[in-house]
């Protein structure tokens, strides 16, 4: 006989799965939960200060919402988050608010600190365990929950601000905001690594205390970015070892581990090396969320997309890619389409309206729709984050799924990579300029190949898929990509120095600058010199 937990866990996940199994598919009720989604949004909001400064009305019909309240940006909002973070009430949303997920993004050059009201907080809550409910219902059974679900994410501890006044505020990196949101019935049966581990600074100490906690744990689901899940899977067959039980793969330290879920970033050149570590039927499930709210988990095959989570409280609304203009920002919000208009194949500019007080803001990430009915997506990239030195065009998702096809393809394996612009250069012989790849390969590659053999074979990938950048190559504007391959560790120096190692921490894959390349090749140069 089960114990009274696990008995509960069983019952409550049987009960989950199959409603989520019904809600999955009910097609064609989007567009309807969406627009209801807004309409309580325009009532909630529409006595905040910000509502009644951007002419949020209750009861404002879709034409008017689109004509009349103006897209918005962390630029813009910053000020009014100054002050919720001082104490003030009813700015942007209805309250006070005591809690912000602090992030650097992927893009900006300064932290950003987001408001997480409790609205958001049970957005949050919400969002996560349908995530995984997805999953349930398309492997076709809850096995993921009869084991512990071990979350590695950035510390759970919550800092308090300083210069709040009498009202404290708080701020939290999101990983951690959501494992702290959770049910506590749930953290204590369900989630490890437990509360002490769980609250301890992020950094390597942080990491070994979980591979100690966990290596002897039941583990059927892991959760992370894949950056960080192989990061902690080093470590944990490296503490079972030292405990006298050699492993090569995670499934043979956890045997009932199922499902590793990611996000944060595409998982495309992670991938091979992630199934390598986590070893023969552990299957990968994919989210798509950011700190400012949950956005889609994938519930059908890769190739499929993300179904868009449309039933979570944000209203999204879509804005073509070919149309957007921070130029001519004030007529953009009669352009941007709901859910009900967008069509597949084309990209678009995500905008996102939440409980956090967010409206119309322009999240920065590039979608496009695989389908419609039902909503699925995939992420392209973001606005600030392509190249098109010569009018190319080429995405984040194009750098990335060209890297991983040629890396698939000859078995190489990617710590991280970047890709900037380099302009024509005497030294090359040419005048014309070309993408520099800056490529990190995992140490004891076989067969290591060298850059100009890695970039023919990605330039040639490129092309296939991206003919604005095949047009350029065969016109001679655009010369053929460079290739660096740079010693292990170049990459985390590099994020160390920038304070962006660790946690939930990300890499830039492209920019339209020089400024991550040029600090590279400082980083290069110095370790060419010892």
């Amino acid at each position: 006989m089960l114990p009274f937990s696990e008995s509960v866990l069983e019952f409550g996940a049987s009960f989950l799965i199959a409603r989520a199994r019904r809600a999955l598919k009910a097609q064609g009720q989007e567009s309807l939960t969406q627009e209801k989604c807004r309409c309580e949004w325009v009532k909630r909001a529409a006595g905040t200060e910000y509502g009644k400064l951007h002419g949020v009305e209750a009861g404002m019909s879709l034409a008017d919402w689109r004509e009349r309240v103006t897209l918005s940006h962390y630029e813009s909002l910053a000020p009014y988050i100054k002050r919720m973070m001082n104490g003030e009430v009813g700015v942007l949303w209805p309250g006070r608010c005591d809690l912000f997920a602090v992030t650097s993004g992927t893009t900006e050059k300064w932290t950003k600190y987001l408001p997480v009201t409790r609205e958001m907080q049970a957005h949050f809550r919400r969002a996560g365990q349908d995530a995984v409910l997805y999953y349930a219902v398309r492997t076709g059974g809850g096995a993921i929950f009869r084991g512990k679900h071990l979350l590695f994410g950035t510390s759970t501890a919550r800092l308090q601000m300083e210069g709040g006044g009498e009202h404290a505020a708080y701020v939290a990196e999101l990983s951690g905001i959501m494992v702290s949101s959770l049910h506590p019935w749930i953290k204590n049966h369900l989630c490890l690594p437990g509360r002490e581990v769980a609250e301890m600074p992020d950094g390597e100490e942080r990491v070994l205390a979980i591979a100690q906690r966990c290596v002897g744990g039941d583990i059927t689901m892991l959760a992370g970015i894949p950056g960080g899940v192989l990061r902690l899977a080093e470590a944990v067959l490296q503490e079972s070892a030292r405990q006298g039980r050699p492993a090569a793969t995670l499934k043979e330290v956890w045997p009932s581990l199922e499902c590793v879920i990611h996000g944060g970033v595409p998982v495309g050149p992670y991938a091979s090396e992630l199934w390598q570590r986590c070893g023969e039927g552990v299957k990968l499930h994919e989210i798509y969320l950011a700190a400012e709210g949950f956005i889609a988990a994938q519930d059908a095959e890769p190739f499929m997309g993300l179904r868009l989570m449309t039933d979570q409280g944000i209203f999204y609304e879509f804005l073509p890619l070919a149309d957007f203009d921070l130029q001519s920002e004030e007529s953009l919000g009669a352009k941007a389409v709901t859910i009900a208009e967008v069509k597949s194949g084309v990209d678009y500019v995500l905008l996102l309206t939440t409980s956090a007080g967010l409206c119309r803001y322009v999240l920065g990430d590039v979608v496009r729709f695989i389908s419609t009915e039902p909503p699925r997506l995939v992420y392209v990239g973001r606005t600030e984050l392509q190249l098109s030195m010569v009018g190319e065009r080429v995405s984040e998702k194009e750098l990335t799924d060209v890297l991983s096809t040629v890396c698939r393809r000859q078995g190489w394996q990617v710590v991280n990579f970047h890709v900037a612009p380099k302009f024509g250069d005497a030294e090359f012989g040419s005048k014309r300029g070309c993408h520099e790849w800056w490529l990190e390969l995992r140490p004891g590659t076989e067969a290591t190949p060298t850059g100009p053999v890695i970039a023919a074979q990605l330039d040639a990938e490129l092309q296939l898929i991206n003919p604005g950048y095949a047009a350029r190559r065969i016109e001679g504007r655009l010369g053929e990509p460079l290739v660096r391959l740079v010693m292990p560790g170049i990459f985390e120096h590099w994020q160390r120095g920038e304070g962006r190692w660790g946690g939930q921490q990300m890499i830039l894959r492209c920019r339209g600058d020089r400024e991550i390349a040029d600090a590279l090749a400082k980083l290069t140069r110095f370790y060419d010199s010892d």
